[in-house]
């Protein structure tokens, strides 16, 4: 087990009816008026949004609506909130959402008090030395940013997607209703799963580096994931599945699995960004058909690790059989598993490979994951 330094600043208020405290909670920070960050007005039509306006008037905290962030956030629209933050003089950024809208949030709260553009934050142009409180409201369980400070965002212009993380973009404050998750679509729920699961295998197959302790806390995560899926496919207004699947994708990604793990990197989310980029696909569902096609190639490299992940997820023996178990295990879902399924195909290949360039500079992965290893992975996927 490697030395390693654990914090994690977020307080997390889980459990049903949690949203109507978000006034009390801002007013305890001191918070006189906040950005109101969402997605698109269902949120309106479906009540949450007067739930939170009301709980926000009733302690005295003004907001500024902020809405129409999509999946897959763009810099633009990044943009767009810094400005808005900046000429109503917000004191904190409130997210109501998933993590698209979280990691806007996360991005606008970094950009509002950084003096150049907010894009130089991503690709290392400029330093992260402070933010605008983050506070969230979480609709939807998948990318664990309501407990990290870590925002992936789109450049529109560049159809670059990259990453910013900062001690001071950690949420302060985020609520997790797993109630308020029981209208999420099938799809977005199964390409949900998916993401947890790349999330917790990134490090577990390639980490120089894992304790037994970390690996028994990533399959029991992916256990809780792939359980909880299917009770949620059954019935959708399963509370109990619904808050395990929550849990599973907080602690996917806070920073605890990955505890005394080191020389470890993320090569399903470094391919998978340059698909969302390039063609707007569900993250979740660019990383479903990414694993598996990864997997192939890399398994050789650790090959006790995959079959200790045959054994302990799936009762088999072999690397193989594992990997073909958690493809099948897609399929069963209904998530992607195939470049078809996402309407790619060969010859997309050459304009994947030139946007991945930049991603693999990005992820400090470019030796070796070089055209030739990016084309027999992409390959492998179709």
């Amino acid at each position: 087990m490697d030395n390693f330094s654990f914090y994690n600043p977020t307080r997390i208020e889980f459990g049903a009816d949690k949203e109507k405290l978000i006034g009390q909670i801002l007013a305890e920070q001191k918070v006189s008026k906040v950005l109101l960050a969402f997605g698109s007005d269902r949120i309106k039509r479906d009540g949450l949004f007067s739930t939170i306006s009301d709980s926000l008037t009733k302690h005295g905290i003004q907001y500024v609506e902020f809405g129409g962030i999509v999946s897959n956030p763009l810099i633009s629209k990044v943009r767009e909130g810094i400005q808005l933050a900046r000429a109503h003089q917000v004191d904190a950024i409130l997210s109501v959402g998933g993590g698209s809208v979280l990691d806007s949030a996360k991005s606008v709260a970094a950009g509002a008090l950084y003096e150049n553009d907010v894009w130089d934050l991503f690709i290392g142009k400029g330093q992260i030395e402070a933010a605008l409180p983050v506070f969230s409201v979480l609709t939807l369980a998948a990318t664990g940013s309501e407990m990290n400070g870590g925002a992936v965002v789109t450049n529109d212009a560049t159809l670059e997607k990259f990453a910013l993380h900062s001690v001071h973009t950690f949420p302060k404050v985020s609520v997790v209703n797993p109630a308020l998750m029981q209208t999420v679509s099938r799809d977005y729920l199964v390409y949900s799963a998916a993401d947890i699961i790349a999330h917790s295998i990134e490090g577990y197959f390639t980490a120089a580096v894992q304790p037994k302790i970390q690996s028994r806390l990533v399959e029991s995560v992916i256990a809780t994931v792939m359980e909880t899926t299917e009770m949620l496919l059954a019935d959708a207004g399963d509370y109990n599945a619904r808050a395990e699947f929550a849990w599973a994708a907080t602690l996917a990604l806070n920073g605890l699995i990955y505890a005394g793990t080191s020389g470890f990197s993320y090569p399903n989310h470094m391919i998978e960004h340059s698909l969302s980029a390039l063609f707007n696909v569900p993250h979740g569902a660019g990383l479903s058909v990414v694993m598996p096609a990864w997997m192939k190639w890399y398994h050789s490299q650790n090959p006790s690790q995959f079959e200790r992940f045959a054994q302990h997820l799936f009762g088999l023996k072999t690397a193989e059989q594992g990997i073909l178990a958690l493809e099948k295990w897609f399929d069963k879902i209904g998530t992607p598993t195939r470049l078809s399924q996402l309407g790619i195909t060969e010859a997309d290949f050459p304009r994947i490979l030139e946007n991945l360039e930049g991603n693999t500079r990005w992820f400090g992965l470019a030796e070796t994951y070089t055209p030739d290893v990016l084309t027999t992975i992409l390959k492998l996927a179709l």
